[in-house]
């Protein structure tokens, strides 16, 4: 292996795992910021629980990471020469959109800045050839439109269904709170879930990359990969990417825990069953749908389309722009050679540490994250006046019975109290009380 090839070979893996950090960070709040916000959690006893949970998933299945590997890139079209920067240039797109998002606060789809980086590499450095299109579509386009959409009409039928079997709590204030201890299981499942499918993304780029170079023949990843991701996953979990909690967690006080029971159960089946599939979904994505679909499964609340609108946009968005960066940086490449994949390098350092220092200038943290609406939690609101329901319609006409008898009664008891008194007669029996 030349020099240079084992030096971008390096950074590549550097710059994965990096890209794995900020995945798990950026994409915490997906799982936790719903049980944060109801009281379930506290808010770094949350982001632990996902930590470890993360870690545990990304053992759990590797059909994602073959996906990558050995599915939208035809890598043996490649020279093994060129393929190493062309994947550092697709990560380089991917970091630089996903700092700028969390930065902004921003939920957008980690999954889909990786792979619109690696697809604007590889047409820019190599040829549009060189994507497996029938793939990506089948496997990350598809999925990306019909995953949110079934995520949304599972919590739908399981928000119906939890509100359908809990009514007689209709009447209580703070009804259903049992269903906070529900959310700890369930924000659970969507940490593992997202350990499970996301974990797995920078295990498929590392093993591209070895297949490339000629130290690996086989897609599967191997064990020190899955072990360095889950750790690097786990880690930037751990650092809990604050700014994207307390946008997920904005305006989540209106949604009720029986909606974050259904809405977090639909994201962790849905995530779980498409890792088995090797679909590379985005855990946003789904999440967002979930959230959209508890809502319009509760009586009395709906969804405030223009924003979820704002939502769809920021998806669609988000593969073209990691695209156009990762698209840049291979042209540098393409122009400069070796030396271009070191200021690629150096840029891409200084942009990340650019960020970064602004980023503290109004730090977010576990003490002042929560509390302010999330574009996902935004999208459902609940009117102050909703419908009420047979049983509080019942309830309501059997009060106004008992009053209008109340009523009634106290009429009939004054009408009684006004009536003369017969004058009584005195000790002596006389009507003025005088002596005979």
């Amino acid at each position: 292996m030349e020099t240079a090839t084992l030096i971008t070979a390096v950074l590549v893996i550097a710059l994965a795992l990096f890209f794995d950090f900020t995945n798990g960070f950026h994409d915490t709040a997906n799982a936790m910021a719903t049980p944060i916000a109801t009281g379930a959690l506290k808010p770094k006893t949350a982001v632990l629980l996902a930590a470890i949970l993360n870690l545990v998933g990304a053992f759990l299945s590797t059909e994602v990471a073959k996906t990558i590997s050995g599915g939208i890139i035809r890598e043996d079209e490649i020279s093994a020469s060129i393929f190493p920067a062309v994947i550092l240039a697709g990560l380089i797109g991917a970091i630089t959109w996903n700092m700028l998002t969390w930065l902004l606060g921003l939920p957008s789809s980690s999954s889909h800045a990786l792979f619109g980086g690696l697809i604007g590499a590889t047409i820019v450095g190599v040829s549009a050839s060189a994507i497996d299109f029938g793939v990506v579509m089948s496997k990350v386009i598809l999925p990306a439109i019909i995953a949110p959409l079934t995520a949304g009409l599972i919590a739908f039928v399981v928000t119906k269904i939890a509100y359908a079997v809990t009514r007689r709590y209709d009447s209580k204030a703070d009804g259903r709170d049992g269903f906070r201890v529900g959310q700890i299981f369930t924000s659970s499942l969507v940490a593992l879930a997202h350990g499970t499918n996301d974990a797995q993304k920078t295990m498929g780029i590392i093993t591209l990359l070895l297949i490339t170079v000629g130290l690996q023949d086989h897609p599967e990843p191997e064990l020190w990969v899955i072990v360095a991701c889950a750790v690097t996953i786990a880690l930037g979990t751990y650092m809990g990417g604050w700014r994207i909690i307390r946008t997920l967690g904005k305006g989540l006080t209106e949604v009720k825990p029986a909606q974050g029971f259904a809405a977090e159960s639909s994201t962790a089946s849905t995530i779980l069953a498409s890792s088995a599939l090797g679909f590379a979904l985005s855990t946003t994505q789904v999440a967002s749908g979930s959230v959209i679909g508890s809502g319009l499964g509760r009586r009395g609340s709906q969804v405030r389309w223009r924003t979820a609108g704002r939502i769809m946009i920021g998806w669609v968005l988000t593969l073209p722009a990691a695209g156009g960066v990762g698209a840049l940086a291979a042209l540098v490449v393409t122009w400069l050679g070796f030396w271009g994949i070191v200021l690629d390098a150096v840029l891409a350092t200084v942009v990340i540490l650019g960020i970064f220092l602004r980023s503290r200038r109004n730090e977010v943290n576990a003490s002042n994250a929560m509390s302010e609406v999330a574009e996902s939690g935004r999208a459902v609101k609940v009117k102050k006046n909703p419908p009420p329901t047979r049983r509080q319609r019942a309830m309501a006409r059997e009060d106004a019975r008992r009053k209008a008898a109340a009523a009634a009664a106290a009429r009939k008891a004054a009408k009684a109290a006004q009536k003369p008194k017969p004058p009584q007669p005195t000790a002596t029996g006389s009507k003025d009380g005088g002596e005979r």
